[in-house]
């Protein structure tokens, strides 16, 4: 963890795996996995492109990344799934 790339995606990750986590304890299945896994690429992706120092690269990934989240997976679209 050494850089804010790191710990911009290590937090990121987390909140995909408490959505996760949230959801198939709910008995939710309207999200496919193959969709976490995506996201997860994608933290990865920006993560080593960051620290390759290909910045605005990195920025274009996990932003990208964020907006799937948010548009895909919808984290916070309460509990009667709208």
């Amino acid at each position: 963890m050494e850089t804010i790339y790191d710990w911009v995606t290590v937090a990121i990750f987390a909140g995909l795996v408490v959505l996760f986590l949230e959801r198939s304890r709910a008995g939710d299945e309207s999200d496919p996995l193959y969709n976490y896994l995506i996201a997860a690429g994608g933290c990865a992706l920006g993560n080593y492109l960051g620290n390759e120092t290909m910045h605005v690269l990195a920025v274009l990934v996990l932003a990208a990344t964020l907006g799937f989240i948010f548009y895909i997976l919808k984290p916070f679209r309460g509990r009667s799934g709208d």
